[in-house]
C-alpha cells in the first residue's frame, strides 16, 4: 500500500461535513450499519477517479453512528466523495450499503454535478466517475453587518417566483440570466412592485435529471426543483461559478436586504432525490436508508411514499429531525434568510410509523428552537398521501398556504353562485379555521395562483389544463381548478372575452389585497403571463416558464394596476390586522370594526343560493386612517348598492376593476361622489370606496 499524500488524525464527529480548521479538514459523516468507510478526494470536479482513497479505521475513526477523519493541510477546492462498505440487508433492516457506489456528503456546503448521471446511480456498479461530489471551502464571507429581516407577516405582501426562471428569458437584460446574480439586477423592478417577501421556489441543490423517462426523451428536466439531494448547499446551476454558489446567493441575499426585502426559501423535506427502490443512491439510501426514509412494514427493500415521489423522509426519527433542524439554523444563521416554506409540510407530521402525530417532534422543535423564533414558517399543509391539515396544521407560529381561500375565492369570481358566507369568511382571515386555536389572522397565507397550477392569465383562459408538452398524455397536473376560459378557451382576437379575462384578473388581484391575512403572488402574475394552459410546468425549463420581460411594457395595465393594490393594501393598517375582526368598535373609533352587507345596507343574503353579491365597510385601525367600504358584484349582471353614511363624511372612489384597464385613484386625485346614497357595480366587477372629511 502507498502512502498517503496527507497526514490523517481520528478527527471529531461533533461537526457534520466537510470543516476547514486550523491545520487541515475535519470530514464527518453518519452510517450506523457500514462497517468500513472511505474518504475520496479528486484533485477537479471534472476528475474520473480519486487521486487519494483514505480508509477509516472503525477503532479510531467511528463514535457512535459517526465516522470522522481529520485531514491536515488539504488543500482548499479538493473534490470529495465517500464509499461505506457493509453488510446490505434489504428485507430485514432495508440496508442498502453498496461499496461501489461514491457518496455525497449530506452535509456539503458546495456541490459538483456537472458529471453527474443518474442512471449510472440507479443500477448497479460503480459510478465515481459520474457521481455528484462535494467540495472543501473554506467560510469566510463578509456580511458587512447584514443580519436576517424581520418585517411581520401582518404587514407582508410576498411574491413566489423561481430564481432560474425570473431571468432566464433573453429579454431580461441581465449579465448573468437565471443565476442568483441575475436576481440582484432585479430587485429595483420588485422594490417599486411594493413586496415585502420574495418566496423561492427551491435553491437547495436539486436533481435536474429526475423527471419520467418519456419527459426526459422529449430533453426536459426538472426545472422546479423539488427533487432535493444536498440540504446545505445552494444549486450550482443557479451560479455563474458553481464553485461560489453559497457566495453568490449570500450576494443576493444581502441586496434583497438592503431594498428592505426578506427572502423566504421553499425547502422540500418531505423527500429526496433518490426516489423509490428504482432511484439513484446518491447518499442517504446508503449511508442510512433504515434511519432517513419511511419503509414498507413487511418488505423493507420497498418505500411507504406518502408524497407522490418515490419516498418520504423519516423526519421524526431522532438524527433525522437533528439534521433537518440543523439545516433550517445553517440557512439562518450562516445565509441569514427570513424564513421557510415547507413543500407538502403533512409529510412532516408524519411519525416513524406512518400516522400523523399532532405533537410531531420536528414541527414542533422547529416552531420552539429558539434561533428560529424570528424565521417565518410557512406549511403547505398536506400531502400526496390525503393528509389535509389547513387550519389544522400543528404548532401555533406555523402559517399555512390556505388552499380553502383558493378554491372559494375561485369560484366567487368565476361567478359560481350561493359561497358569499364563506367568501367573508375567507376575507375576514379565515376565522373559522384560526381563532378558536388561538392563532391570527396572518396564519392565513392568502393565494389565488402559485407555481403549481395556472397562472393568472391562464385562470381567466382555460376551463381546462393543457399539458400535453411534458410527456404524460396531459394525465399529470390538478383538474380541479375552478377557472373559467371567459367564453372560449384559450388565445382568442375577440375584445370583448380580452376584456373580461383583464377585468376578472383585476377582482382576484383586489380580493387578495382587500383580505386579512398574508396575501402571496405569483411571479409573472402582474404582468399577465400566460403558460399556455399547462399547469404543471416541472419540466418545462424554456420560454414556456421564463419571465418575459417584453410584457413589462404590453401589459403595463395589469402591472401598475398590481403596483396600485399593493400599494392601497399597504396604506390601511385596517387590511393588515393582527387580530381578528369582532364587529364591535375598537382603537377608539366609533364605526364597528367591519360591517357586512349585500346590495342593501345590512343585508348581506348569507343564505341565498343564488347571490353573488357582497360587500363591507371596515373602520380604520389607527387614527386619520379613513374607512373603507368594498363592493364585489361577481354576476353577469350591473347591480345598484346602497352606501353607508358616515357623519362628517363623504365616500371618494379609489377603485374600479370594470372600466378598460382598471381605475385606481390614488387619494390626492380623489373626489367625492355625485350621489353619495348608492354606487352601481358593473358585471363581474370590484369597487372600493374611500371615505374623506367633508
Amino acid at each position: 500500500m502507498r502512502p498517503l499524500r496527507y497526514r490523517v488524525r481520528p478527527g471529531s464527529w461533533e461537526t457534520a461535513g466537510a470543516t476547514v480548521m486550523e491545520g487541515g479538514v475535519n470530514f464527518c459523516v453518519l452510517s450506523r450499519y457500514a462497517e468500513r468507510m472511505q474518504l475520496l478526494l479528486f484533485e477537479c470536479e471534472e476528475s474520473p477517479d480519486p487521486y487519494e482513497v483514505i480508509q477509516l479505521d472503525p477503532r479510531v475513526n467511528r463514535t457512535f453512528f459517526f465516522w470522522h477523519v481529520f485531514v491536515e493541510n488539504l488543500p482548499e477546492g479538493t473534490f470529495y466523495n465517500w464509499r461505506a462498505e457493509g453488510q446490505a440487508d434489504l428485507r430485514e433492516t432495508g440496508s442498502r450499503l453498496d461499496v461501489e457506489k461514491a457518496l455525497l456528503d449530506p452535509w456539503a456546503t458546495t456541490i459538483s454535478d456537472r458529471l453527474w448521471d443518474r442512471a449510472a446511480a440507479s443500477r448497479p456498479g460503480d459510478n465515481v466517475e459520474t457521481a455528484i461530489r462535494g467540495q472543501v471551502l473554506r467560510d469566510d464571507y463578509d456580511w458587512e453587518d447584514d443580519k436576517p429581516l424581520f418585517i411581520p407577516l401582518s404587514q407582508a405582501v410576498i411574491y413566489e417566483m423561481h430564481v432560474g426562471g425570473f431571468t432566464r428569458h433573453p429579454s431580461s437584460g441581465v449579465a448573468h440570466p437565471g443565476t442568483f446574480s441575475g436576481i440582484v439586477e432585479k430587485i429595483p423592478y420588485l422594490k417599486e412592485l411594493g413586496i415585502t417577501h420574495v418566496e423561492l421556489m427551491p435553491v437547495m441543490a436539486f436533481d435536474a435529471q429526475d423527471v419520467p423517462p418519456k419527459t426526459a426523451s422529449l430533453g426536459l428536466e426538472n426545472y422546479w426543483g423539488y427533487s432535493t439531494h444536498s440540504f446545505f448547499a445552494p444549486h450550482p446551476g443557479f451560479a455563474v461559478s458553481a464553485g461560489q454558489a453559497r457566495d453568490e446567493f449570500r450576494n443576493m441575499i444581502k441586496a434583497f436586504h438592503k431594498a428592505g426585502i426578506g427572502v423566504i426559501l421553499d425547502v422540500v423535506f418531505n423527500h429526496t432525490a433518490e426516489g423509490g427502490a428504482g432511484g439513484p443512491v446518491i447518499s442517504f439510501k446508503a449511508f442510512g436508508n433504515e434511519i432517513f426514509y419511511h419503509l414498507d412494514f413487511e418488505d423493507r427493500s420497498q418505500y411507504r411514499d406518502y408524497t407522490g415521489c418515490g419516498n418520504t423522509m423519516n423526519c421524526n426519527h431522532p438524527l433525522v429531525t437533528r439534521f433537518l433542524i440543523d439545516a433550517l439554523l445553517y440557512w439562518v444563521r450562516r445565509m441569514h434568510v427570513d424564513g421557510f416554506r415547507f413543500d407538502l409540510a403533512s409529510a412532516l407530521a408524519r411519525g416513524e410509523d406512518g400516522n400523523p402525530q399532532y405533537h410531531a417532534p420536528v414541527l414542533w422543535a422547529i416552531e420552539l428552537a429558539p434561533s428560529l423564533n424570528r424565521a417565518h414558517i410557512i406549511a403547505e399543509a398536506w400531502d400526496a398521501a390525503g393528509l389535509y391539515q389547513v387550519g389544522d396544521f400543528p404548532g401555533y407560529r406555523w402559517t399555512e398556504w390556505n388552499g380553502r381561500y383558493r378554491d372559494v375565492i375561485r369560484g366567487f369570481v368565476r361567478g359560481d353562485p350561493g359561497l358569499v358566507s364563506e367568501v367573508a369568511t375567507r376575507l375576514a382571515g379565515s376565522s373559522d379555521m384560526y381563532e378558536g386555536r388561538h392563532r391570527l389572522p396572518m396564519n392565513s397565507i392568502n393565494f389565488v395562483t402559485c407555481h403549481d397550477g395556472f397562472t393568472l392569465c391562464d385562470l381567466v383562459s382555460y376551463d381546462h389544463k393543457h399539458n400535453e408538452a411534458n410527456g404524460e398524455d396531459n394525465r399529470d397536473g390538478h383538474d380541479h381548478n375552478l377557472s373559467w376560459n371567459c367564453g372560449y378557451e384559450g388565445p382568442t382576437d375577440d375584445r370583448e372575452i380580452q376584456r373580461l379575462r383583464r377585468r376578472q384578473a383585476r377582482n382576484f388581484i383586489s380580493i387578495l389585497m382587500l383580505s386579512q391575512g398574508v396575501p402571496m403572488l405569483l411571479s409573472g402574475d402582474e404582468v399577465f403571463r400566460t403558460k399556455r394552459g399547462n399547469n404543471n410546468t416541472y419540466c418545462q425549463n424554456n420560454e414556456l416558464s421564463w419571465s418575459d420581460w417584453g410584457l413589462v411594457e404590453s401589459n403595463r395595465d395589469v402591472l401598475e394596476f398590481v403596483r396600485a393594490m399593493i400599494a392601497l393594501r399597504r396604506r390601511h393598517p385596517a387590511l393588515m390586522r393582527d387580530r381578528f375582526l369582532t364587529g364591535q368598535p375598537e382603537y377608539g373609533q366609533t364605526l364597528p370594526d367591519i360591517t357586512w352587507h349585500g346590495t342593501r345596507l345590512d343585508k348581506p343574503d348569507w343564505d341565498d343560493p343564488t347571490n353573488r353579491v357582497l360587500a363591507f365597510t371596515l373602520a380604520g385601525k389607527v387614527e386619520d386612517e379613513p374607512p373603507l367600504h368594498v363592493m364585489f358584484n361577481m354576476d353577469g349582471v350591473e347591480h345598484t348598492f346602497e352606501l353607508p353614511v358616515i357623519a362628517g363624511r363623504h365616500w371618494c372612489l379609489a377603485v374600479d376593476t370594470c372600466p378598460e384597464g382598471g381605475l385606481v385613484v390614488p387619494p390626492e386625485a380623489q373626489h367625492p361622489l355625485q350621489n353619495p346614497d348608492r354606487f352601481a357595480v358593473g358585471a363581474h366587477g370590484v369597487v372600493v370606496l374611500e371615505s374623506r372629511s367633508v
